[in-house]
């Protein structure tokens, strides 16, 4: 460690390894970002931008991607899937970003991606490091690489996703808590679904499953979201593949609106929904933990990247302001961990059992229309949706970095509203 700072190694080129970096660099620090892959490359589809996570993304000058490639919708159209009746209608668009001090937005996790990396010089980044071994000494850390190659840092950040090698270091094995359900993901092209309007989010709720739909790429995309109850489906991978055939048969007999989606889609993906119990702890003297490596969480309040631009930002604000030598940093980690820990974990565990799950679909009942308040399996009223939105508000009025200067116990306010997905 110099007069600069401390050295820091961030193991992930994810989203929430390269908005750390980022915020790091725009602070001065010294870091370097090691990347198991042989290039950078972001597997994925959309992905939700909260309040909370736009009004940092725009901190780190992301501004001009934002306005030109993602998408603020304008509502969300909550439909039954049977006859894709309008169940209720949530206004969002320049309502919520007035009343918030930030847009809600959704975009193409890929090419936020890109623009993250954007922000980052070429040296920064190293590809290829795949991280098998590390340890903490009197002068650092100690980095080991499967290709031979040795590196030492002042600070070690594990970024390295839902299996990630550096958490099972700092909180040991543990079990995956699966949900139950799987997840259809995918890509359709907007002229494929031309009843869809690229201005709108969708909700086609199920009794048991449903099927969310909001734009990317500037509207001339949208990403589905089809949660379907399966035990059987356990493979924990965003990238493991699905058939086109069980997406449509998850879907039989829903709206045409909704068929279209399965119609057009091109490559299907399909994960089981697993998260992890909350961690006790996230750090020792010169290590710590960020996004998924140190809160995996299900998709329902879509808030999983968020929360890691969160980390992110509050940890570079944390090592920017510490005090030279082993206990600055020590200090710095427990004061980051101190602000984010608790905070993450009512976010993780209420991804369990709300957002987009309180909303059923309206299923027909005997005497009852299709989609009609009152059927079996309905709570897509306007009172179902106000109070989703109400109850988690308060995971998009948080400002990380208000929070942190605020100090314990103390919340900063900043924008609300949420939706799950």
């Amino acid at each position: 460690m110099d007069g600069k700072g401390p050295r820091i190694a961030v193991v992930g080129a994810g989203l929430g390894g390269l908005a750390a970096a980022a915020a790091m660099r725009r602070r001065g620090l010294d870091v370097t970002v090691y990347e198991r892959a042989d290039r950078l490359r972001e597997d994925g589809v959309g992905m939700h931008l909260g309040p909370n996570g736009t009004r940092l993304l725009r901190r780190l000058g992301l501004d001009g991607f934002l306005a030109e490639h993602a998408v603020r919708p304008e509502a969300l159209e909550v439909r039954a899937f049977v006859d894709g009746r309008v169940l209720t209608r949530q206004e969002m668009g320049a309502a919520w970003e007035e009343e918030f001090g930030a847009p809600y937005l959704t975009a193409h996790r890929g090419e936020l991606h890109r623009a993250l990396a954007g922000l980052l010089p070429d040296e920064v980044v190293r590809t290829g490091k795949e991280l098998v071994a590390h340890e903490e000494t009197a002068d650092g850390v100690r980095l080991e690489f499967a290709d031979g190659d040795v590196a030492h840092a002042d600070v070690l950040i594990g970024a390295d996703g839902v299996h990630s090698l550096v958490r099972r270091s700092v909180a040991g094995a543990e079990n995956p808590v699966f949900s139950g359900n799987s997840a259809f993901r995918g890509l359709v092209d907007a002229d494929a679904v031309p009843a869809l309007s690229p201005d709108l989010m969708y909700m086609f709720a199920g009794p048991a499953a449903r099927l969310l739909c909001y734009p990317v790429s500037g509207g001339r995309q949208f990403t589905y979201v089809a949660v379907v109850p399966d035990p059987d489906w356990t493979e924990e991978s965003w990238t493991s593949a699905g058939r086109r055939e069980d997406l449509a048969a998850a879907l039989a007999g829903w709206t045409p609106e909704a068929l279209s989606v399965a119609a057009g889609a091109g490559e299907v993906r399909r994960w089981a929904l697993y998260d992890r119990e909350p961690l006790e702890r996230w750090s020792t003297a010169r290590t710590t933990l960020l996004g998924d490596a140190a809160h995996p969480m299900l998709p329902h309040h879509g808030q999983g990247a968020n929360q890691a631009f969160e980390d992110g930002m509050a940890l570079a604000l944390c090592l920017a302001e510490a005090e030279p030598g082993r206990a600055g940093v020590a200090a710095a980690l427990r004061r980051y961990e101190d602000s984010r820990r608790p905070h993450t974990a009512k976010v993780q565990l209420g991804s369990r059992d709300s957002g987009s799950l309180r909303l059923g679909g309206g299923r027909p009942q005997q005497g009852g229309a299709p989609g009609a308040a009152g059927s079996a399996g309905n709570s897509g009223t306007p009172g179902a949706l106000s109070r989703m939105v109400q109850d988690v508000g308060w995971i998009q009025r948080h400002d990380a970095e208000a929070a942190l200067a605020a100090g314990p116990g103390t919340r900063a306010a900043a924008t609300g509203g949420d939706i799950g997905g």
